[in-house]
């Protein structure tokens, strides 16, 4: 007997008709005066499976993938028979058990754990899945213990520098200060990214739950979520998320009867690539142009508003309730080497099966693409693997088996970053990627130092002259000069790591520049 159906209410299943398919899911069991509960949930990050529609009954959860308006009576009507599941296989939609979908499988989900299973503002459901055990041992904790543990589970920023996260605590609690603050900074921009989205989107209480968690172990009061404001359903997520933390003593004054009180809101981004870029995030949040500054000071030390500042992403914040919750030995036993815990890969351009998954550090990039991947949407043999945004290295195939670890992608000229891969295939034109590249960087740069500003400028010159075939062979070695200037003079990594995907085009695809 079917007693839920999920449908989710995440931006990629909405834009692709998860809402119509609701809606008339909802009709339907109105009109047959069903008492089968219709739950909007979060997204698993299967995106090339959604609308992935799932029904729940006493033997389980069951999936159906790509569901469009005219599947939804026949699925239906399967759903009043007894023999559901039996009768269910002869659909060619029909995915079993939702568990044993291999994609879910081979996965290590931690932080995304809870995304996926259930209404993604119910607290009653982010708490029977172990929500807020983190936050309540962490209440019990000395600030310098919880700080303790963030260090020993070897967890590194997620948001591309892979600083370790416990230092960066360590340095706000020593700081002596009246007011600190913990910032997250939800401005995802790179290109094929969107593991901060489908958190925020799928399980807000994660992120919430691990800010309060940084406000107590460094004494800070106040925290702000500084969002992209191309994520209008995460934005309205946010804020219905933390109006019920309010209400239900998560946040406020004398949390759950403690004496720590913790204030958190939602502030949109202005729009700039620029202000992913912590200090200029801070800029903007203090209601300036958002302006890379000069370190130090660090905004550990003087960040928002001159105060020390706590500034981690979105996945940073959204592991440390597993860390508190599990123990940081729990959470150290994933990963390799230097690089601890699991990160959440997201699978973009022209791949089979784009998606998020999550997966401990030592996997080799060749597994990802092709294992979850499934190779390209077209089918043609991959040319390219960019791998840490539109700022990221191209890695070639004969480094494709080089695991996803900060130290041995370092080691290849490369960058794991925030975790996005985009795979092309061999159509792609890698002159193009390379000018795209420098493109991006000239518009947003934010002016500040010569080097970025003056010279993604003429990079797109000397480009242009390349594309046009004009002194190709000169204008190559001016390029690599020009190159090497941006990425030792630069301010910050926008100028500094432009050159990464040009140079890396230009030394693996000479071809394409010069013909």
């Amino acid at each position: 007997m079917i007693k839920k159906i999920f449908v989710p209410i995440d931006t990629t299943a909405i834009a692709l008709g998860s809402n119509v398919v609701a809606e008339i899911f909802e009709n339907a069991l109105k009109e047959n005066g069903s008492d089968i509960q219709l739950i909007r949930n979060g997204s698993r990050g299967m995106f090339w499976l959604e609308p992935l529609i799932e029904f729940e009954n006493n033997n389980g959860r069951f999936s159906f993938k790509n569901v469009v308006p005219s599947d939804v009576l026949p699925i239906m009507q399967l759903l009043e028979a007894d023999d559901f599941e039996n009768l269910a296989t002869g659909n060619e939609k029909f995915l079993g058990n939702t568990k044993e979908i291999e994609y879910l499988q081979n996965q290590s989900r931690l932080s995304f754990s809870k995304a996926g299973i259930g209404d993604p503002l119910c607290l009653e459901n982010y708490t029977a899945l172990g929500g807020f055990k983190g936050l309540k041992k962490a209440l019990g904790m000395k600030p310098q213990e919880i700080v303790d543990e963030v260090k020993n589970s070897g967890l590194r920023g997620r948001g591309g520098a892979a600083f370790p996260t416990g230092i960066k605590w360590q340095t706000v609690l020593d700081t002596k200060h009246p007011k600190k603050y913990v910032v997250c900074n939800a401005d995802e921009g790179d290109s094929g990214t969107f593991a901060d989205r489908l958190l925020m989107e799928s399980d807000p209480y994660q992120l919430i739950e691990g800010m309060i968690i940084a406000g107590a172990a460094v004494g800070s009061d106040q925290g702000y979520i500084y969002l992209r404001s191309e994520y209008p359903y995460a934005h309205k997520t946010l804020n219905t998320a933390i109006s019920k933390c309010y209400a239900e003593g998560f946040l406020g004054k004398n949390m759950l009867g403690s004496n720590i009180s913790f204030d958190l809101e939602v502030r949109l981004g202005a729009g700039a690539y620029i202000c992913g870029e912590e200090t200029s995030l801070l800029e903007s949040l203090e209601g300036k142009r958002g302006m890379v500054r000069s370190k130090p000071p660090l905004p550990a030390i003087e960040g928002l508003f001159g105060c020390p500042t706590v500034v981690n992403n979105v996945l940073t914040l959204g592991a440390i309730s597993i860390i508190l919750g599990q123990g940081a030995t729990f959470y150290q036993d994933f990963g390799t080497g230097r690089s601890r815990g699991t990160l959440p890969v997201q699978l973009a351009g022209n791949i089979k099966r784009g998606g998020l998954i999550e997966v401990p550090f030592g996997v080799t990039l060749k597994e990802i693409v092709e294992g979850f991947g499934n190779g390209t949407h077209s089918g043609r043999p991959i040319k390219a693997i960019q791998v840490g945004g539109p700022l990221g290295a191209f890695v070639p195939k004969q480094q494709w088996d080089t695991p996803l670890d900060y130290e041995a992608f370092s080691a290849i000229g490369a960058m794991i970053g925030h975790g996005g891969i985009v795979v092309f295939d061999e159509t792609a034109n890698m002159f193009d990627q390379a000018r795209f590249a420098m493109e991006f960087c000239e518009i947003e740069s934010c002016g500040k130092c010569t080097p970025c500003r003056i010279g993604s400028t003429r990079g797109m010159e000397v480009l242009d002259k390349i594309g046009l075939q004009q002194d190709v062979d000169s204008n190559l070695i001016l390029l690599e000069e020009l190159c090497d200037t941006m990425e030792n003079a630069s301010l910050c990594a926008m100028g500094g790591m432009t050159p990464f995907p040009v140079k890396s085009a230009l030394e693996l695809y000479k071809e394409d520049f010069t013909s």
